[in-house]
């Protein structure tokens, strides 16, 4: 690899582009909320297994929602959630994309950051909807009638199917039918049912995190720090976080189990709710008997790392690679958690700039330090030497299970052993224990048990999509063979497009779109169905560019716009703003797939009286509490054992949004989103609104 990208950077090739061709994604999903029935299908493999909290998602991956239940899934600082009867796919997740298949049901998107050059895109049998700025969006499909309903609380979004794309902006609701042919109406949005409530309690949870005070809001989980931990600052480290309710004798990496996820390999699953920021970024330092976890630079985001550990025996290696312990005659493996300043050695094969940012964003390290670890610590057999982990020594550290237990994704607190001090003298470390996967491996501690799979439509209806996602995952059973050859190693991307190549994926249902072939139109709002009919043909005309920051002037205003009535009651909450929009009238076409179980939506109309300015509203999303901590935050019940509700909380409802006299603003002023890595600017908390603010639902 290295001897590659020496005559490649040689040739003037860019670095960017060799990184492309090597690196695995610097973010992946986060499953962190289930309620009811939820079920999960890993990439690669068609086997279903019962849904677990902390389970990183990725390309590929797929969730089922059944009867009566709902899940939450985070990338980033967006926020996925789905309701009852939910089919769920990413066909794409990495740096800059995030891709979505829904085949049937209803997802609630909260995008809270959006960068320059961020793609956020939800497919269903009807159309693909693309997400154009930070805001509030429900995507409803019901695959019985082919009908999508797309519902923008704030921000903008474009629709495109049947040869056609057209906006959808802030307080609007598009009903679109139809297939290869789609009829549509644009409406004013409904005012918000039960789903919404739940979803904006969610919302509340995470804008009233004190640990946004600490960490990027782009580090995964961080919300889940306040109710189990708290943080302080230490000399020399700054801001700690500790976590309160672990036993005596706790160490991280503890409570858990090992699954492998493609392309990071072995991947630590967090049992604890907490589990997930603390495992896949930062650092861990003892203090005073105790772990505090220390987080990286606040303004920027952080890369995702399969797990920050040391290795240390799994496997061949040589001499001093193995440990003995009175598991029979099963091998051990070991690992332990990294200090601050401790390099993260990766197993995969990676960029030398990609390796810089999963230390560097992640602790405070010295690239010289950096450098001299990417050319030296690593050889052919994956043991690593010449670095002094600061945490090989600390009582408790460094744990072991035998090498079937790992292998399988059983839970290590069963059959765990602290390492002794003697072996660790001579044992050498490695960069992954040398141990090949096995389907078990994928699926994690639920394989083979019964789990509630979906119907064998669910995921099998051919999907609109305007961007071309990648091809399927190879399956893992032809992945193994080449596995077992370098145990512990994924296979380098150059390995899987050779399979791919020799034996291809059946065929995509994904039905890309030719953007070359599709008409812009502008709906006329309120004017019932629209679009081609039946037996019409669509022009083929070529599509304008797709303008992130479409200019206002070229909109139409309100008064040209036709039946112009007050505007239904919009997504609100403290500190979100109210888009500058004009009004529409309300729908009455019932959405029946769109709302979950048994909630019955609210569309009472309210008149609203004129808002505030663009520049005297307040930002999106509010900082936290002004005292550093959450206001009593609401139960964490992401484990069926701690009984959620079966239906989502019903809250009071929310305030209405203010009609407008004026043009619809951009979408940069409805939310000023810097891309996501960009420093945020310090705020003075309103000491009033803060005092009177309470958490809502869970």
């Amino acid at each position: 690899m290295r001897h590659i990208e020496r005559i490649i950077l040689a040739m003037g090739v860019s670095a960017a582009f060799l990184a492309a061709q090597t690196d695995p994604p610097g973010r992946a999903g986060r499953l962190n909320y289930i309620n009811g029935p939820v079920s999960f299908q890993p990439a690669g493999v068609n086997e279903w297994v019962d849904a677990t909290i902390n389970r990183p998602l990725t390309t590929g991956d797929h969730i089922w929602v059944g009867e009566g239940g709902h899940a939450e899934i985070h990338v980033g600082s967006t926020a996925l959630r789905l309701s009852s009867n939910t089919a769920f796919q990413f066909l794409n997740l990495d740096d800059q994309t995030a891709q979505i298949q829904l085949s049937e049901g209803t997802l609630t998107a909260r995008v809270r950051n959006f960068g320059r050059n961020q793609n956020f895109e939800i497919d269903t049998p009807s159309m693909a909807f693309t997400v154009l700025g930070p805001g509030e969006y429900r995507i409803g499909a019901d695959p019985n009638s082919q009908t999508t309903t797309i519902t923008v609380r704030v921000g903008e979004g474009e629709v495109t199917g049947g040869g056609q794309t057209f906006p959808v902006h802030a307080r609007e609701q598009a009903i679109v039918t139809g297939g290869d042919q789609i009829t549509y109406d644009v409406e004013s949005a409904p005012g918000p049912d039960a789903w919404d409530r739940w979803s904006t309690s969610r919302d509340l949870r995470e804008d009233r995190s004190a640990s946004a005070r600490y960490v990027s809001r782009e580090m995964t989980g961080y919300e889940d720090l306040d109710q189990y931990g708290q943080w302080s600052n230490e000399a020399g480290y700054g801001q700690v976080w500790r976590p309160t309710r672990v036993a005596a004798g706790w160490s991280p990496y503890h409570d858990g189990h090992w699954v492998w996820i493609a392309p990071w390999g072995w991947t630590w699953v967090d049992d604890q709710p907490w589990g997930y920021a603390p495992s896949h970024y930062g650092r861990w330092a003892s203090f005073r008997g105790g772990w505090g976890w220390v987080p990286g630079p606040r303004y920027v985001t952080p890369y995702y790392a399969p797990a920050v550990v040391g290795w240390v025996g799994g496997g061949g290696g040589g001499s001093g690679f193995s440990l003995s312990f009175s598991f029979g005659n099963a091998a051990a493996v070991g690992w332990f958690p990294l200090g601050p300043r401790d390099p993260y050695i990766p197993s995969y094969d990676s960029s030398r700039g990609y390796f810089n940012r999963v230390n560097n964003t992640n602790t405070t390290i010295n690239n010289t330090t950096i450098n001299n670890y990417y050319n030296v610590s690593r050889n052919p057999n994956n043991t690593v030497s010449n670095v002094q982990y600061v945490n090989r020594n600390v009582p408790n550290a460094v744990i072991a299970v035998p090498q079937n237990t790992f292998a399988n994704g059983r839970p290590v607190a069963q059959n765990l052993r602290v390492v002794p001090a003697s072996q660790l003298a001579t044992a050498r470390f490695a960069a992954a224990p040398a141990i090949a996967p096995q389907q078990a491996s994928v699926l994690g501690p639920r394989a083979g048990a019964r789990s509630g799979a979906p119907p064998a439509s669910a995921f099998g209806r051919p999907i609109v999509a305007r961007t071309a996602p990648p091809p399927p995952p190879v399956a893992f059973a032809r992945q193994q063979a080449a596995l077992a050859q370098n145990p512990g190693r994924p296979l380098a991307p150059a390995a899987i497009q050779q399979m791919r190549q020799s034996a291809p994926a059946p065929m995509s249902p994904v039905r890309v779109v030719n953007m070359t072939q599709v008409q812009r139109v502008q709906p006329a709002v309120g004017a019932g169905p629209q679009g081609a009919r039946q037996g019409t043909s669509v022009p083929g005309v070529a599509a304008q560019p797709n303008p992130r920051s479409p200019n206002v002037a070229q909109r139409p205003s309100g008064a040209q716009r036709p039946n112009a009535v007050p505007p239904a009651a919009a997504s609100s909450r403290p500190g979100a703003p109210q888009p500058d929009n004009t009004a529409r009238p309300n729908s009455s076409r019932p959405t029946p797939t769109d709302r979950p179980p048994g909630a019955q939506p609210s569309n009472a109309r309210q008149q609203d009286a004129p808002p505030p300015s663009v520049a005297q509203r307040p930002s999106v999303f509010p900082p936290p509490a002004a005292n550093g901590r959450p206001s009593a935050p609401p139960p964490n019940r992401q484990q069926r054992s701690e009984g959620a509700p079966a239906q989502p909380p019903q809250e009071q409802p929310r305030p209405q949004p203010q009609r407008a006299q004026a043009e619809r603003p951009r979408p940069e002023s409805q939310a000023q989103a810097a891309p996501v890595e960009s420093k945020p600017q310090p705020r003075k908390p309103d000491k009033k609104q803060k005092s009177d603010e309470k958490p809502g639902g869970n």
